[in-house]
């Protein structure tokens, strides 16, 4: 079915639908949708199979051959046409974008996360900067993470500026927001009865093993803490292990997107040295 037309000359409703999704954690949650804007976020997005409910575009100011082919292609449910102003009011970016895109978000369920032998899960817990989790969602698909899980009250998954720091990696890899530890027990028993084993290396200043002490080469599941408090006393307990990154200078601990890095790459050398690789 072709999707809907809808032009818009002034701020009515449906333009106030919009540009409240996109400035709104609440409005987003309530809806299940959320706004996107940026030739590779949406092009990540249809590559990846989300699903697009709504397309925003200025026809005065010329599409190019890139919008002009995602339009025709589109399985949209509304094409809102809109005047060049009212579409760069809605833009987060300096120069607007061609195409404003509105998105369904993926049911937060844990089968997303596929559990292969060699498991690789990056845990937040109560992640509080947007750009601090697009960055470790952007460093887990770079390095070979199989899933991210968020639990507790946490920064909004969808906020556009978490989007934009994840650079479209938040569409290639899942992502699934848990309310609270507990909610995560039954995936953790079903991995480990599935796969034969899964460690849990939390991350800490205060570890007791450096890590690259640590045997990442099996199914991991790997807690980062809160950037101000660290994990919850409750990831503490559950842990198997604590690890640490060798801190010299006056620092005590690093931005916690900047260990997560540093923790996948020391995986990725494990692996990679295990499979043979240079």
């Amino acid at each position: 079915m072709a999707p809907r037309i809808a032009r818009v000359f002034s701020e009515n409703n449906l333009y106030q639908y919009i540009d409240t999704l996109r400035r709104r954690r609440e409005k987003r949650q309530h809806e299940g949708v959320f706004f996107l804007e940026g030739v590779r976020p949406i092009n990540q997005a249809l590559a990846q199979g989300w699903r697009v409910t709504t397309f925003a575009y200025a026809p005065e100011r010329g599409l190019s051959s890139w919008a002009r082919d995602i339009l025709a292609q589109s399985q949209a449910e509304t094409h809102v046409e809109l005047p060049t102003a009212l579409l760069a009011k809605l833009s987060n970016k300096s120069e607007p974008s061609e195409l404003l895109a509105l998105l369904a978000m993926p049911p937060d369920d844990l089968a997303r996360i596929t559990l292969t032998p060699d498991l690789l899960v990056v845990l937040c817990d109560r992640p509080a900067s947007p750009g601090n989790l697009g960055s470790i969602i952007r460093s887990c698909d770079a390095l070979g993470a199989h899933g991210v899980i968020m639990t507790g009250h946490s920064v909004d998954l969808y906020d556009p500026e978490t989007i934009s720091a994840s650079v479209g990696s938040l569409f290639a890899l899942p992502v699934v927001r848990l309310p609270s530890p507990r909610a995560l027990a039954p995936w953790m028993e079903q991995a480990r009865q599935r796969l034969g084993g899964l460690t849990m290396v939390g991350c800490d200043e205060a570890g007791e093993m450096l890590l690259w002490e640590q045997d990442f080469r099996g199914p991991t599941l790997l807690v980062m803490g809160n950037e101000k408090w660290g994990m919850s006393a409750a990831y503490r307990e559950q842990c198997d292990i604590i690890t640490r990154i060798p801190m010299a200078g006056s620092a005590s601990s690093l931005n916690v997107a900047s260990a997560t890095s540093i923790f996948l790459y020391e995986i990725a050398r494990q692996r990679g040295r295990a499979a043979g690789s240079r």
